[in-house]
């Protein structure tokens, strides 16, 4: 038997079911577009009584140590980036995710911001390359502030970014919000911003997966015991 992720271990001291029950909901809510009262029925179905906020507790809980563990197990991308950002509406306000993915369609990384602009596309791009290495082409449309954010990284290397900004390049990632963007749709909108950064990234999670982005040691295995072996 595998032993458990320590965090995730340390998470479940509070959480009283069993880890098989927790994770197959959690990995249903992100991978799936399923809302919390879809999740309590079919639940309920399998003879398991579960109130559908418990179920929302749990993805808060354990989809951040998930991520982390994700993080450590994904594979190289490549070095020509497809960088654009999308919308998630919070309490009825618009907020920004900063999506980017490499040539073939893999996920390079992701944040959640509240505000759109230079600051906070430099921080993405930033972030971005200190998790994932250094890009050698970063493909834009004609967002002003992703240009700015970085022509000035660019001003404080060697070695500049290739820049290329076109307005109809970023058909790939524009095709793969689609696949994040569909599934927060059922879950009714989402209460607060804490919610939106942590759920997206679960979202994430099971998308990169489906993708084969995850390392997984020569074991043949499905996205589903891939997503429940982040958990050891």
């Amino acid at each position: 038997m595998r032993t458990l992720n320590p965090a995730v271990a340390k998470v479940l001291k509070r959480l009283h079911y069993p880890l098989d029950v927790i994770l197959t909901c959690v990995r249903w809510y992100v991978a799936y577009p399923l809302s919390l009262r879809n999740l309590e029925e079919m639940m309920a179905e399998r003879g398991i009584a579960i109130d559908h906020s418990t179920v929302h507790r749990w993805a808060l809980k354990v989809l951040p140590v998930l991520e982390k563990a994700l993080r450590r197990r994904k594979r190289p991308v490549g070095k020509s980036w497809r960088v654009d950002e999308t919308y998630v509406k919070v309490k009825g306000q618009w907020k920004y995710l900063y999506r980017a993915v490499d040539k073939v369609g893999n996920t390079i990384d992701f944040l959640l911001r509240a505000h759109r602009g230079k600051a906070a596309a430099r921080w993405y791009f930033e972030k971005s390359i200190a998790r994932n290495g250094e890009p050698e082409t970063v493909r834009i449309d004609k967002s002003g502030a992703n240009l700015a954010a970085l022509e000035a990284i660019n001003a404080e290397r060697e070695t500049p970014i290739k820049i290329r900004q076109t307005k109809y390049l970023n058909n790939v990632i524009e095709q793969d919000h689609r696949a994040i963007k569909r599934r927060p749709r059922p879950m009714l909108g989402v209460r607060n911003f804490r919610c939106t950064r942590i759920l997206p990234g679960g979202i994430e999670v099971a998308h990169m997966i489906a993708k084969g982005q995850m390392k997984d040691d020569g074991a043949r295995q499905t996205p589903a015991e891939q997503f429940y072996s982040l958990a050891t």
